[in-house]
């Protein structure tokens, strides 16, 4: 065999492995959609159909929206996945050029503080989280909800890296000619990080929208609840509702497709940038 051949073969070999490991990674996602659709006798059939016997039956979504305030739900997760999204985001932006651009004092050893809270996992810091949401005050608030997310180490970090492939020269004759550093971040590193923002601000707003435990610690009132924690309220004692479930579960996927179809060019590029800086 040559080695043209063997090069075809391998590349037919991934490409058959990404695309069985990819069908099973969407199969749960289209199996909720068709769910959806089906209705409660459906669920109860064997040997159990992955289609559903009518796309019209849009009765499961009229029942879920009936018997919990979803549209309430999706409006607070909202509000909480684009707050939390936008000061994360800045946040990051800032420290990841001060990382790229500045030289200080204790530079490296505040750079591997960051990197080691990646590693520290969130469940530790409940309990400390919750005590000191509760003495500020804020529970029952949107403020409450996503303040624990206002620093993210992993975008931080990945900003950073992106930020090191723009030449620090460029920084330097932008100074001689007055450009001040929040300028220079604006009218340059940010339109040359694009792809890199893009991406890490829908990461950051799908972990929110599909945040569940904080959320439901630090939420009593009914009204304030998000849309993870209103999907469970679907459950009955005795009756798991799957069809009621998944029709509000498709629901809460439509913000995500809605971005990643719009997003989705810059979300390619924006894979692969940064790992070109070590």
């Amino acid at each position: 065999m040559t080695k043209k051949a063997k090069t075809r073969a391998a590349d037919i070999s991934v490409t058959i492995t990404a695309l069985i490991l990819g069908c099973i990674i969407i199969f749960p996602v289209v199996y909720c959609i068709f769910g959806a659709f089906k209705t409660r006798v459906e669920f109860g059939s064997y040997p159990p159909a992955l289609l559903p016997d009518s796309f019209a039956n849009l009765e499961n979504f009229k029942e879920a929206l009936d018997k919990t305030p979803l549209l309430r739900y999706m409006l607070n997760s909202l509000i909480v996945a684009c707050l939390g999204t936008a000061v994360r985001m800045t946040f990051s932006v800032l420290a990841a050029y001060s990382f790229a651009f500045f030289d200080f004092k204790g530079k490296k050893f505040l750079f591997l503080v960051v990197l080691a809270t990646m590693m520290l996992p969130g469940d530790t810091l409940m309990v400390t989280n919750y005590l000191t949401v509760s003495r500020l005050n804020l529970l029952d608030t949107y403020l409450g909800m996503c303040i624990t997310s206002f620093v993210g180490a992993s975008q931080m970090f990945m900003l950073r890296q992106n930020f090191r492939t723009i030449p620090r020269a460029l920084r330097d004759a932008a100074r001689l000619d007055g450009c001040s550093d929040l300028r220079f971040l604006r009218s340059v590193v940010l339109p040359v990080s694009r792809p890199v923002l893009l991406t890490l601000c829908v990461q950051s707003f799908i972990n929110l929208w599909n945040a569940y435990l904080w959320p439901l610690l630090v939420t009593n009132r009914d009204e304030m609840r998000t849309v993870q924690v209103g999907v469970t309220m679907l459950t009955a004692v005795g009756n798991t509702n799957y069809h009621l479930i998944l029709a509000a579960v498709t629901l809460t996927l439509l913000p995500s497709f809605v971005m990643f179809i719009i997003l989705r060019k810059n979300i390619v590029k924006g894979m692969t940038s940064g790992a070109l800086v070590g």
